[in-house]
C-alpha cells in the first residue's frame, strides 16, 4: 500500500507502529512503546503498538482500537473526517487540538 490515511488524518503508513507491524520488527515496536510512553505520560507496552492501520482489518494499536473518531467515521461510512458533513465535530475537534498537524492532512484531502 502506498499511503493509508486514517479517518482522523494520521498517515498510518508513516506511523512507527504500522512500520514495526508490517516489518515484524520487535525492536522498532519496543522503541515506539518507549517513545509513546514518555511522550504521552502513559504505560504503553510493546503489545499495545502492533497495528495494521486504521482502515483495514487486522491489529490496531491500543488507542486506535478504541478511538471514538475511528468508530464514528466507520459508522458514517466516510473515507476520513474531512469529508464528513459534521467536520469539526467534538470528536475530531478534541483530537485536532492534541495533534493539530492532522488538520493539514484532512484539509489537503478535502480538496
Amino acid at each position: 500500500m502506498d499511503r493509508m490515511i486514517a479517518y482522523c488524518g494520521l498517515i498510518c503508513t508513516d506511523c512507527p507502529a504500522y512500520e514495526a507491524t508490517q516489518n515484524n520488527d520487535l525492536k522498532k515496536a519496543q522503541e515506539t512503546a518507549e517513545l509513546w510512553s514518555k511522550h504521552y505520560g502513559a504505560d504503553i507496552r510493546v503489545e499495545h503498538v502492533w497495528c495494521d492501520g486504521c482502515l483495514v482489518e487486522g491489529k490496531k494499536c491500543s488507542y486506535c482500537a478504541k478511538c471514538a473518531v475511528r468508530a464514528c467515521a466507520g459508522e458514517r461510512d466516510v473515507i476520513h473526517c474531512g469529508v464528513c458533513a459534521d467536520y469539526e465535530c467534538d470528536k475530531i475537534g478534541e483530537l485536532l487540538a492534541l495533534a493539530p498537524e492532522l488538520r493539514n492532512v484532512l484539509e489537503a484531502e478535502r480538496k
